[in-house]
């Protein structure tokens, strides 16, 4: 076995325990609702209409919009409560996870009751049971063979969904595949989803000799079954015992410098005596409202972000009193420390092919804006909606023929074989280099300064021994190292892990090669 798959199945363990305990509780969870309303429905027609309806409309909602639809309704929520909500994570997971099994379990228990023949019914009555003694000893027994096949494809499902739960800061299988999409490392994604598919079998086959069991009255069996689960679920919950009460959180978003700026962060706090848990993939929006809710304790953003995201600010400064303006903004709106830029900027930088830029002659935004119309655009997932593009069209009349948006891994490749003809790159970003991209100057300032920042939660704000272990990166990271340690993890050939190329960029400060 290779060290890249011995490096994910290393991983593997943790994010198991995770999965499976998210998973089984959604599980679990929506059985306990469902059950009672299966039986409410069977026996009033209307309320099944209501009951089936509601979660066949839940169905229609993309998995990944729900799950990023309850952070803001729980961290609302836990606003209005005065906190002890924890809006990022497990819940918001747990809950996306358990609507989203409804459908299945709800629809074959209803099918089920109201399919039991009238004639046992009526044998039922006329031994004079109760309608509790009929259920449990009539309908019940003889539904639970349709009712176990709704819970099995509720299971298949939840399994396969809850991969999703990483874009709300939950670890799970999923932290394998969306960082493997993002650092083009396809044994992480492999990995991840041979080991999601696994569990996903292995219960799906456990639950269907309970099926059976349970079908030709094999007590034994069934409750062999679901002891086998019980086991199972047991042991993954064992992780969960040893652990320590100070464990820091770290967030980022998807991409390669933001993994490595986090396993950064981790190895001066692990340095330090801390546990850290990462939470990678989180989008701008949810990662700075996690931080200012105690929900992460640390991550890094940009100026640019917050300035014309959270800020919601248009006019244009210089650097250093845009930073000076977002320290003094967090502070006394969100109780954020802003500990200090790290002496670096990552803005949008619009990249085209060196043989376009010769033979347009394209130089700056003001030239690409004379060929636009008959250029492809490719973005990241959240350009477009971004107020920087609006900013830019503002002071651009660029009108792409098209707009493509990418995930940022797959839009270099794209930019590349002529896919599309221009991208929002990334100005520290090493594959601009790599591929010889020419990046256009924007003469008119439209795009604002992006300093990498160290953004820190109010809850460790006043901790000494946090931001000792974490001020000496301030101004310590130079835009070059950056890029070659971006590169370390974006390159197809000798590609490196996230926290290898921490580890590199670690030394490099250390050492004092960044003065």
């Amino acid at each position: 076995m290779t060290q890249a798959w011995q490096q994910a199945f290393a991983r593997v363990p943790e994010l198991l325990a995770a999965h499976i305990q998210l998973s089984f509780s959604a599980l679990l969870l929506a059985m306990a609702l469902c059950l009672p309303l299966a039986i409410w429905a069977a026996r009033a027609a209307k309320v099944a209409a209501v009951i089936l309806g509601f979660a066949s409309l839940i169905q229609t909602i993309p998995a990944l919009a729900l799950l990023a639809l309850f952070y803001p309704v729980l961290l609302g929520l836990s606003a209005l409560l005065g906190g002890g909500i924890s809006a990022l994570g497990f819940l918001p997971a747990l809950l996306a996870l358990t609507l989203y099994a409804l459908l299945p379990i709800l629809r074959n228990a209803v099918t089920g009751l109201t399919g039991v023949a009238p004639a046992a019914k009526q044998a039922a009555d006329g031994l004079g049971m109760t309608a509790a003694q009929k259920l449990r000893l009539v309908e019940a027994p003889l539904a639970a063979p349709m009712i176990m096949a709704g819970i099995r494809t509720a299971a298949v499902w939840t399994i396969g969904a809850a991969t999703l739960s990483t874009t709300v800061g939950q670890a799970s299988l999923g932290d394998l595949i969306f960082a493997g999409l993002q650092t083009q490392n396809w044994t992480l994604v492999l990995t991840g989803c041979f080991a999601s598919a696994g569990l996903a079998i292995i219960v799906d086959l456990l639950l269907g000799m309970i099926e059976r069991a349970i079908r030709n009255r094999r007590r034994i069996i069934a409750w062999g079954g679901t002891a086998v689960i019980g086991i199972g679920l047991l042991f993954a919950l064992l992780p969960n015992l040893g652990q320590r009460d100070d464990v820091v959180d770290i967030g980022a978003k998807g991409f390669s410098e933001q993994f490595i700026l986090a396993r950064l962060i981790g190895l001066r706090l692990e340095e330090a005596g801390y546990k850290v848990r990462y939470h990678d993939g989180l989008g701008s929006a949810v990662v700075f409202q996690a931080v200012a809710a105690d929900d992460i304790d640390i991550y890094v953003d940009y100026s640019g972000t917050i300035w014309t995201n959270q800020m919601k600010r248009t006019d244009t400064v210089p650097a250093d009193d845009m930073v000076n303006e977002i320290a003094k903004w967090s502070a006394s709106e969100h109780g954020v420390t802003m500990l200090g830029a790290l002496g670096f900027e990552n803005t949008y930088a619009f990249a085209v092919r060196p043989e376009d830029a010769e033979s347009k002659r394209l130089k700056t935004l003001d030239d690409l804006a004379r060929v636009s119309s008959g250029f492809a655009f490719g973005t990241d997932l959240e350009f477009l909606e971004r107020p920087e593009w609006a900013m830019v069209k503002a002071a651009y009349p660029i009108q792409f023929k098209e707009a493509r948006s990418f995930n940022p891994t797959f839009m270099y490749p794209a930019l590349s074989s002529g896919e599309v003809d221009v991208i929002s790159a990334f100005s520290s970003d090493g594959r601009i280099a790599a591929n010889g991209f020419v990046v256009l100057e924007d003469g008119k300032g439209a795009v604002p300064s992006y300093e990498a920042m160290l953004l820190v939660a109010p809850g460790r704000g006043d901790d000494a021994k946090f931001i000792d272990a974490i001020k000496s990166l301030v101004g310590a990271i130079t835009v070059e190292n950056m890029r070659e340690a971006n590169y370390k993890v974006d390159r197809e050939a000798d590609k490196q892990s996230p926290k290898q190329a921490a580890r590199w960029l670690d030394e490099h400060i250390k050492n004092g090669k960044d003065q």
